[in-house]
Parts: structure tokens; C-alpha cells; sequence
């Protein structure tokens, strides 16, 4: 007889988020926006010669109310709530709503648009639910995430899906931001919720999403926890965030580069240009210089050297290990 024999396989029951999901849901909120708009002038937009045309709209447009939403989260029980700056930007009113109904107005503490992070809180007569943060070093490509958040008004949404990728430079917006990218299913109305990793921590905050269409393609962007932390630490003190500043235009030290300096490797950051009178020129910096460490940090590329300048507290000192003709 050659036919296989059946055999029964060991069944197990499938894996679920929902145990996750209910400790660390309530403690994610729902954030709505009020701010006011100028009213404008409604003939702007037509051409001068046909305004006569027109009398209805030569009228001065009256400033009127528009209310945005999204999400954020609870970091601890006395009420301090994290959320993206450009979910409470230039707002009047800020208004949470909790997992249980219950409402506040919130009050904002400060925002760093640089990193699109803003800190507020609420006051509670009782101890409020809360999330921790993680560790977002110890996340690799391939780990699983759960992203909790309001979706188009749709308050605790969970979606989950896992890190794609680690270390995402987008220039253009936040110089100071490694981006974590997941492909979670995040959409407008995400922006400033979590993105826990499976112990149910903190490891990121949704921001962005890349869309051509508007909607989740599944490429997501969430800011690391390590610098929603740093970030928040200062918003906690001040109010405002404060980076150190080099003096220097840098480039990164591509193989090409490398090459026609007789360079071992390709890393650390290029310096094109020094500023006059700036930190840098002062403690004698040149044209030509590679930095390869701060304070005993190994520097990969310019984008690396940026946001460890940008770390160091105003007013301190730091140590720049460069090589500067073959010679530390």
C-alpha cells in the first residue's frame, strides 16, 4: 500500500491580540481640535475684471469654527497625554475623550514641531489609565506591532501588522526623526496614537502615512519612543525644546567619497563648510574634516551627526573624534 496515511495533527488555538488589547486600550484617547479660520476674502480667487459680476461675494467672509481629530495616549495616571503637534496645532480648544465616555478639556503644555510631538493634560478626580514606553532599540524588522487609534472617527480601532523597516530618513519633514515603518493599517484620524510592541509597550507614535490614494497602502511611519521620550522630558521642564547647534554644513561620506580620500570605510559625516564665528570654527573645525564619533558615539552619516548634535543640552560640551588627513 502506498498511499500516506492520515495523520492528526496537535491543534492549538490561534494566536490573538486581545488580551493586549484590553490592558492597554483605555488608556488611548480621542482627541478633537478646535480651531478658528480667518475668513478671508471670497473674491480673491476671481479675476478683477469680472468682480463686478459677482456682488454676492464682495463681502468680508466672517472667521468660522473647523474642528480636526486624532488620537494620543496616556503616559501616566496624573494625566499627561501624548499626541502628534499636528493634531493640536494652533488650536483654541482641545477636548479628550476617554475609552469609558468621559471628557476633558485639555490643557497643552508645548509642542516641538521638529519631531511632531506635543505633550498635554488633562486633571482627573481619580487616577487615569496609563501606557509605559519600550525599548524601541530592541525592535527588529519582522517584529510584530499593534497600532490603537481613531480612524475617520472611529474611536479604539486596532489594526496590527509588523516593523518593516528601521531607520527611515524623510528630510523634507523631520531631520531629527529615525522613523520606525510598519504596516499596520494606520489612516487619518491615527495620527498620535501608539504603536505597542507585544509586551503591550510603547515602542512608537503613528504620523505619517505614505498614500497615493489617501487611504492605508500599509506603509506607516511611527516616531520612536526614545525620542518621544526626550522629547517629552523637555516639554515636562520648559515647555519648549532646546538642540544643540555645530556650525557646520556636512554630507555624508558616500564609497565615492571614501575613495578619493583613502578612506577604510564610508562612515561618518563630511564637513563641506564651516561657519563663521559658530561653535565649530571656534573650537577648530575645518573644511574637509570627517567626524566619526561624538563623545565616544560612533557617527554613520550626516543624518546620524545631526541628531546627535541635536541631543546635546545647550550649553554643555561635547568630544568630536575627526579624521583630518588620514589622522585622528
Amino acid at each position: 500500500n502506498n498511499r500516506a496515511t492520515p495523520r492528526m495533527l496537535e491543534s492549538s488555538a490561534p494566536f490573538s491580540f486581545a488580551d493586549l488589547v484590553e490592558r492597554v486600550s483605555p488608556a488611548v484617547v480621542s482627541i478633537t481640535s478646535e480651531t478658528t479660520t480667518s475668513g478671508g476674502d471670497a473674491m480673491q480667487n476671481i479675476p478683477e475684471q469680472f468682480r463686478n459680476m459677482f456682488p454676492q461675494f464682495n463681502q468680508p467672509q466672517q472667521p468660522h469654527r473647523a474642528l480636526s481629530a486624532g488620537s494620543g495616549f496616556i503616559i501616566d495616571k496624573s494625566g499627561y497625554i501624548v499626541t502628534n503637534n499636528h493634531v493640536v496645532d494652533a488650536s483654541k480648544k482641545i477636548t479628550v475623550k476617554l475609552q469609558d465616555g468621559r471628557t476633558f478639556t485639555a490643557k497643552l503644555i508645548g509642542t516641538d514641531p521638529a519631531t511632531d510631538v506635543a505633550l498635554l493634560k488633562i486633571n482627573s478626580s481619580k487616577p487615569l489609565p496609563s501606557v509605559e514606553f519600550g525599548n524601541d532599540k530592541n525592535l527588529r524588522v519582522g517584529d510584530w506591532v499593534v497600532a490603537v487609534g481613531n480612524p475617520f472617527g472611529l474611536s479604539n480601532t486596532v489594526t496590527a501588522g509588523i516593523v518593516s523597516s528601521m531607520g527611515r530618513d524623510i528630510e523634507s519633514s523631520q531631520p531629527y526623526t529615525n522613523f520606525i515603518q510598519i504596516d499596520a493599517p494606520i489612516n487619518r484620524g491615527n495620527s498620535g496614537g501608539p504603536t505597542f510592541d507585544l509586551r503591550g509597550q510603547v515602542v512608537g507614535m503613528n504620523s505619517m502615512i505614505f498614500s497615493p490614494t489617501g487611504g492605508s497602502v500599509g506603509i506607516g511611519f511611527a516616531i520612536p519612543a526614545s525620542v518621544i521620550q526626550d522629547v517629552v522630558a523637555q516639554l515636562k521642564t520648559s515647555g519648549h525644546v532646546t538642540r544643540g547647534w555645530l556650525g557646520v554644513s556636512i554630507q555624508s561620506v558616500t564609497p565615492d567619497i571614501a575613495d578619493s580620500l583613502g578612506l577604510k570605510g564610508h562612515k561618518g559625516a563630511l564637513v563641506a563648510q564651516v561657519v563663521p564665528d559658530g561653535p565649530a570654527a571656534k573650537s577648530g573645525f575645518q573644511q574637509g574634516d570627517i567626524v566619526t564619533a561624538i563623545d565616544g558615539q560612533p557617527v554613520d552619516d550626516a543624518h546620524d551627526l545631526t541628531r546627535k548634535v541635536a541631543a546635546v543640552q545647550t550649553g554643555k560640551s561635547a568630544t568630536f573624534t575627526v579624521d583630518r588627513g588620514g589622522k585622528q
